[in-house]
């Protein structure tokens, strides 16, 4: 159980409750714990999530097209045009890059709260992003599927170790 809200701890390394043996798959957003043997609608999640993204991308662009005529109606001069669409391909591409990072590794939680706003301005870049992982995987599929093997590793040595009753072990002397 999470100690913050009392919901049940679904981390790849979280123990599934006794009987069923072993860590739990930690579920992505839209595919649930369906990456684990890609069952489910796995593929048809993967291309609703890609065609998704990318629809949601261009409406966003069609969004921020007005927000650029709109510019240009009131007048605000070329240099303040410019530095908006500067502003908005930088924060995109920053934010692709770093939600295409975050799907390799775990982001760190101070530095993501320091990039909140650039990462909203440039919400773009993590829809691309969205898109083009889709496209191999589940975005985060790897570092999940990494971190579940290796919790599986890692209760499987411990099981091996506890064998038998050690109550009736002998004790050396």
């Amino acid at each position: 159980m999470s100690d913050e809200n009392g919901t049940p701890d679904t981390t790849a390394g979280s123990t599934a409750p006794a009987g069923t043996g072993g860590p739990r798959p930690e579920p992505l957003r839209f595919f649930g714990t369906s990456w684990v043997n890609h069952d489910d609608g796995y593929a048809a999640r993967r291309a609703g999530v890609a065609v998704g993204s990318l629809l949601a991308a261009a409406a966003a662009c069609f969004v921020l097209r007005f927000a650029y005529e709109g510019l240009q109606i009131a007048g605000s001069g070329a240099f303040v045009t410019l530095l908006v669409v500067v502003m908005f391909a930088v924060c995109s591409a920053l934010a692709f890059r770093h939600t295409w990072d975050g799907f390799a590794k775990r982001p760190d939680p101070e530095r993501q709260a320091s990039l909140r706003g650039l990462l909203a301005i440039g919400f773009i870049g993590s829809l691309l992003a969205y898109f083009f992982r889709a496209l191999t995987e589940a975005p985060g599929e790897s570092l999940h599927r990494q971190e579940y093997q290796e919790a599986r590793e890692r209760h499987e040595r411990q099981a091996g170790r506890r064998s038998g009753n050690p109550s009736k072990k002998r004790r050396r002397s």
